[in-house]
């Protein structure tokens, strides 16, 4: 349980060190913190703490009354500031009552805490544990606002349409983390592989290894491309680029060379990130195309940006997905160092997929195994899908514990829905479709498959996210 006068303690002395230590940055103060003082782009000093900017930063909804009876502290009457009047004797206190775990998120009072008896974490340990400021979403945001703010065109827009093409997100928006997806071995072994190249960057470099950090995830919708790519960037503190290819075709974007050029530009700046690139098919798809000409010079343009891209020099780690790789040409092929396959899960992996996912629910007597026998074929995404609907029919008949059978008609359930989307639906033929019920287990549409889950993606994903 937190103690509100050692949080806000922190607060204040954390505040004091960094605007007296002018060799800390901001990298050395703990995400929540940076975030109460970040302002038009900088943590500026010196750090001023009133009472709003501690219950902002501590959540301690008295800031004041918490410390008040403590001989260090005081509070200006008209100004309302906080602040320490004896910063060392703030410091022993400090240091008798937080433990090791608590100095490992703050660089700034381990930096002044080295040295002194039973200290044994350094600011270097620390700032090894908290993520980098370039990956806060104040931070991001305010670099996207200088980046495309300017409304600098005839129009007025400025670039602002590029925010149609990309979408970022700061690693503490993920919620996916690795632990909780299922991943096959082959899986688990690239992203092992391309986190140790991340961490020896400079030894690479040094080699001359410099094409590295480029893979592209194969595999039908639903199967985790997009949650393993974010649950990554959340495991290595990361900022997640991602763009949608086959948003360079739209109507609504001018200038397409020029967005693709400034899609990489935004992950260079953001960098360390990664750069995640879904529907990579679509560069084959608009190179076979004679319709513009202005959307091949934008994929000639997007394959020369992944050649200009690098892990090792940029810090810039570049994920490419797609659904159908039978698409693709060797131009696109070539690109990448690392293929990595997401299939659909196997029977092992669909029980462990059905664990995960309901480890917050209550089951009654729940057989993952018996459920896994009965849906093969069936995606992460799916899996999801059937539980969502046991838990909703289960809502309507007022019960929140669930049971084996609510599971299996669900999967019933979904069976159906699943021969309905892919019927061929004919005008004039509707009626005998519906009661005849026809050839209902037609072949699976690629782009209405595609469709379908893409509503879905971030949990869909989550799910063959359980290892996926």
């Amino acid at each position: 349980m937190s103690d509100p006068a050692l949080d806000v303690v922190e607060f204040l002395l954390t505040a004091h060190l960094y605007t007296e230590n002018r060799d800390l940055d901001g990298d050395d103060l703990p995400p929540r913190f940076r975030e109460t003082f970040f302002k038009d782009g900088e943590i500026e000093r010196p750090l001023t703490v009133t009472e709003e900017t501690a219950r902002k930063a501590t959540s301690v909804q008295r800031p004041w009354e918490a410390v008040s009876d403590l001989l260090f502290t005081q509070r200006a009457e008209f100004s309302g500031k906080l602040s320490l009047t004896q910063p060392d004797m703030a410091l022993d206190w400090f240091l008798e009552r937080a433990d090791e775990e608590r100095l490992l998120t703050n660089p700034t009072v381990a930096d002044a805490a080295e040295g002194r008896d039973g200290v044994t974490v350094t600011r270097e340990d620390a700032r090894d544990n908290v993520r980098p400021i370039s990956a806060d979403r104040v931070w991001i945001d305010s670099l996207l606002e200088e980046y495309f703010g300017n409304d600098d065109d005839e129009d007025g827009e400025g670039d602002t349409e590029m925010l149609d093409l990309v979408h970022v997100r700061a690693p503490e928006e993920i919620e996916m983390t690795l632990d909780d997806l299922v991943l096959t071995t082959d899986q688990e072994g690239e992203i092992q592989k391309i986190v140790t190249a991340i961490e020896n960057r400079d030894y690479l470099a040094s080699i001359g290894l410099r094409e590295i950090g480029k893979l592209l995830f194969v595999g039908p919708p639903g199967t985790g491309k997009t949650t393993v790519s974010r649950a990554l960037a959340h495991e290595l503190g990361l900022p997640f680029v991602e763009v949608k290819l086959s948003m360079i075709t739209s109507q609504y974007l001018g200038e397409t060379a020029k967005n693709v050029e400034k899609t990489f530009e935004v992950a260079k700046r953001l960098s360390p990130c990664i750069l995640f690139i879904d529907e990579f098919d679509s560069v084959a798809k608009t190179r076979r195309s004679d319709e513009h000409a202005a959307l091949k010079r934008a994929v000639n343009t997007l394959l020369k940006s992944i050649d200009d891209i690098s892990l090792v020099r940029d810090e810039v780690l570049l994920i490419g997905a797609t659904n159908h790789p039978d698409q693709l040409d060797a131009a696109a092929w070539r690109r990448f160092d690392e293929i990595v396959n997401f299939p659909k899960p196997d029977r092992g992996m669909r029980s462990d997929i059905l664990r995960v996912v309901t480890r917050e629910m209550d089951i009654a007597d729940f057989d993952p195994d018996a459920v896994a026998d009965l849906t093969e074929g069936l995606t992460g995404s799916d899996l999801r899908m059937v539980l969502r609907e046991a838990v909703l029919s289960a809502l309507t008949e007022g019960r929140r514990t669930l049971t084996q059978e609510d599971v299996l008609d669900a999967v019933e359930d979904f069976e159906e829905r699943d021969n309905l989307k892919n019927m061929d639906m004919i005008d004039g033929d509707h009626e005998s479709l519906v009661a005849g019920g026809g050839d209902s287990s037609s072949s699976e549409d690629d782009d209405g498959d595609d469709h379908d889950h893409s509503h879905d993606h971030d949990h869909a994903d989550h799910d063959h996210a359980s290892h996926d």
